[in-house]
């Protein structure tokens, strides 16, 4: 029986918002986790003197629960 395990997590990239996500999938198989799906609840983006500074996702991340 498999369990899957979802976190909530929020990525930032001064790139995209595609890079800002990566990074939220590249923390959590740094940290040993298998990752088999993301699904984004919301996209924001920072804006300093009229252009984009800073990409933001809030995602949730599923992964197979291992003991």
């Amino acid at each position: 029986m498999a369990i899957v395990k979802i976190r909530e997590l929020i990525g930032t990239s001064t790139k995209n918002f595609e890079d800002a996500m990566q990074n939220i999938v590249n923390h959590e198989v740094e940290a040993g986790k298998n990752v088999t799906g993301v699904h984004v609840i919301n996209q924001t983006a920072e804006v300093k003197e009229g252009k984009i500074f800073e990409f933001k996702v809030n995602a949730k991340v599923a992964y197979k629960w291992e003991k």
